[in-house]
């Protein structure tokens, strides 16, 4: 298991597309994945789940993977959200 805290720096958190674009990146791995954020922990391959979670700008989250392509899905992940989900 790996795990890695960040903060989320897009302007709008994670609304429609990004949580979109992050659950289909997340689905390919075989890996479970998951973001804990307020005392919840949630899966991140449900666009439904992480649009519920109300994960908004600024929010200090930790990206846990567990499974056998745990580090490739890790480091795909931070990427997505340290760039913002590619937003302004």
């Amino acid at each position: 298991m790996v795990s890695k805290k960040l903060k989320v720096t897009n302007s709008e958190g994670f609304h429609m597309r990004p949580a979109t674009n992050f659950a289909n990146a997340m689905a390919k791995y075989s890996s479970d994945i998951k973001i804990k954020f307020n005392n919840m922990e949630v899966n991140a391959k449900s666009v439904m789940n992480l649009i519920a979670a109300c994960i908004k700008f600024g929010a200090d989250i930790e990206i846990v993977c567990d499974g056998a392509d745990e580090e490739a899905a890790l480091q795909e992940a931070a990427g997505m959200i340290e760039s913002g989900f590619g937003e302004e």
